[in-house]
């Protein structure tokens, strides 16, 4: 059964519910639901000018994949790493 009520930290209920049902992770949902809440940001907008994953080297990939506490990091080729970092 659906809460309506996550607690102070997710801003928007109904949205953060709606994501989880479709899949997205607890930490995913939670930020999509602030992110609508908060009419600063918008994040159906595409974000930064950031370089496509593809043209990062591994190393960098890697150190991304630490900072995300990404387990199972240090034996993933590089098209792994990208893989899991488009689905964290």
């Amino acid at each position: 059964m659906a809460s309506s009520n996550h607690g102070a930290s997710i801003k928007d209920d109904e949205t953060y519910e709606a994501l989880r049902e479709d899949g997205a992770s607890k930490q995913k949902a939670a930020r999509i639901a602030n992110a609508q809440a908060n009419d600063s940001q918008h994040p159906s907008v595409k974000g930064g000018k950031a370089p496509a994953y593809e043209e990062w080297s591994k190393d960098a990939l890697y150190q991304r994949a630490k900072e995300l506490n990404i387990e199972g990091r240090s034996g993933m080729a590089k098209d792994e790493l990208i893989d899991v970092l488009r689905h964290s």
